[in-house]
């Protein structure tokens, strides 16, 4: 018998204003603020368990993408799945995300979150 001990409950971003970033992420994604508490903020998909979160960190670094030598590296970044990249891109630009100017594939669109979060925009077929 396989019995589950433990379960992934969220990733959680560090950044230097948790307030503004899952504000960010909630308009984008579509998500609820289910906790917004000192230095915390986090976030719940209206579908399912999947959550993430935002702490924040005096000393954040936004990461350099590509990877840069003597530059903060990017440690993870999040694939969001859409259906219209155009219309992602806009509505990710329009909330504060920066495309980043390499793009290095075509169904994908790479950018940076508010705090310099790499996440991809990625159409599904």
């Amino acid at each position: 018998m396989n019995e589950q001990i433990v379960t992934a409950v969220s990733p959680v971003l560090d950044c230097l204003d948790p307030q503004a970033l899952g504000a960010f992420y909630s308009e984008l994604l579509g998500w609820e603020i289910v906790n917004d508490s000192d230095g915390w903020v986090a976030l719940r998909s209206p579908v399912g368990r999947r959550m993430m979160s935002f702490q924040k960190e005096p000393r954040y670094q936004p990461p350099t993408w590509p990877t840069s030598d003597n530059q903060q590296q990017m440690m993870v970044h999040l694939d969001i799945e859409v259906r219209d990249l155009d219309t992602a891109l806009a509505k990710a630009v329009a909330l504060g995300a920066k495309p980043t100017p390499w793009q290095p594939q075509r169904h994908v669109r790479v950018c940076t979150d508010p705090a310099g979060h790499v996440f991809c925009l990625c159409q599904v077929a």
